[in-house]
């Protein structure tokens, strides 16, 4: 029986150099009325800075703040008063939206499409080339466990699975920083398991994260620091292992002890005057168990018409974009025009054969008309120099001739 991996914890040591990706002063949001009367304090001249290479998470109740915060910082809302910074800019800035995935609390994504052409619409809007965006959507479909069901409607998915789509699309572009407003919710174990796993990698290569989440051991798990909002205002914020650290008690862990060994500590801590509160026998986590009983299932070809539990991380998020390609890419390839995914190369070569004969074609029958319908020339003298050729017939001429040409292209690169 295989073990389950336990979950990689948080690297302390991780540097957190650099000047803070958002920076907030005195943030305050307050919603109004028609008549411009306060109506509600959303967010009450909150100071915090996230700093870059950080997982930092953002935490509260409902209605302590946490999405109006998140919203200021992408730009979709503006503040009442304060001052806040985004990558050095004003959030609404469009140059920074470039460094910027969002994942909302709820994924609003176009039901009648399916999860390429899903992940290929918000690609497109970033400007990705056919053949990043290609290598990018298999990765990241992979990744999340949603390959095997790529080709069907999203309208068709369950929330978990439109999820794992929404979590595909906030990476799309390869942020610098990602902002995650609840993104478990409504996942299983298997999928909460992975992006933890996933937020823990990109932490390591050096992505900002904003985490906000209900779940208080998703953040515990990966988070450096956080804040905790209540009513609007700041009631605690640090490092999570100091605001964790439990100043009142004493842990010590051994193997298995028998009573009489337990009995022989509690009296020799008895005459130092402290008493044994408890004595417990440890417990695996529940996530754990669930996740070994999951792998063994999965172990045995069990089937499921559900995504699976995906595979590594998308490799463009574990290296640099100039390696994307792989080493053994060679010039002519990089260079040569892109073909059409389904068309084999002996095809292209046949109809890029007959285009040019077509070609040739017409460009004699063109010759034979112009000779035909063209006015008898007077005779020259001796002395005479022939008038060179009219340029704009010329280029009437060459603009047919180039047409056709243009079409092939057109039509081989489709």
């Amino acid at each position: 029986m295989n073990e389950v991996t336990e979950l990689t914890k948080r690297d302390p040591s991780r540097p957190t150099v650099g000047e803070p990706i958002v920076e907030a002063v005195a943030l305050t949001k307050i919603f109004s009325d028609f008549w411009k009367r306060a109506k509600a304090r959303a967010v009450d001249g909150i100071d915090f800075e996230i700093n870059r290479h950080e997982i930092f998470g953002l935490l509260g109740p409902n209605g302590s703040g946490k999405s109006t915060t998140i919203k200021m910082i992408l730009g979709l809302l503006h503040k009442s008063s304060g001052r806040l910074s985004v990558f050095g800019r004003d959030p609404a800035d469009v140059a920074i939206k470039s460094k910027i995935g969002y994942l909302p609390e709820e994924s609003y994504l176009y039901r009648f499409l399916d999860a390429r052409e899903t992940l290929d619409y918000y690609a497109r809007i970033f400007g990705l080339d056919h053949r990043t965006r290609k290598r990018r959507i298999d990765e990241l479909l992979d990744m999340v466990g949603l390959a095997q069901v790529k080709r069907r409607a999203v309208g068709e998915y369950s929330k978990g699975m439109s999820r794992r789509l929404g979590l595909a699309q906030a990476l799309i572009n390869d942020p610098e920083l990602l902002i995650l407003d609840e993104p478990t919710s409504g996942l299983d174990p298997i999928g909460t398991r992975q992006v933890k796993d996933l937020l823990l990698e990109l932490g390591r290569r050096g992505t900002t994260i904003l985490l906000s989440s209900h779940l208080l051991g998703d953040v515990e798990d990966v988070c450096d620091r956080m804040v905790i909002l209540y009513g609007g205002k700041i009631r605690g914020e640090g490092r999570t292992g100091e605001l964790l650290a439990d100043s009142q008690h004493t842990v010590i862990r051994t193997p298995t002890l028998d009573a009489e060994t337990v009995d022989e500590i509690e009296g020799v801590l008895q005459r130092r005057g402290v008493a044994i509160d408890s004595v417990q026998r440890p417990r695996q986590r529940l996530e754990d168990l669930f996740m070994g009983i999951v792998e063994r299932a999965q172990q045995e070809a069990a089937g499921t018409s559900g995504a699976l539990q995906g595979g590594e991380t998308a490799a463009f998020l574990t290296r640099d974009e100039a390696v994307e390609t792989g080493e053994g890419e060679s010039l002519l390839d990089a260079l040569q025009t892109e073909r059409t995914p389904d068309k084999p190369r002996a095809v292209e070569k046949k109809a890029d054969a007959a285009a040019a004969e077509t070609t040739t074609k017409s460009a004699e029958v063109l010759d034979e008309l112009l000779q035909e319908n063209a006015p008898a020339a007077p005779e020259a003298s001796a002395t005479e120099v022939p008038d060179a050729p009219d340029d704009h017939d010329n280029a009437m001429i060459d603009d047919l001739l180039g047409g056709d040409d243009d079409g092939d292209d057109r039509s081989s690169s489709r």
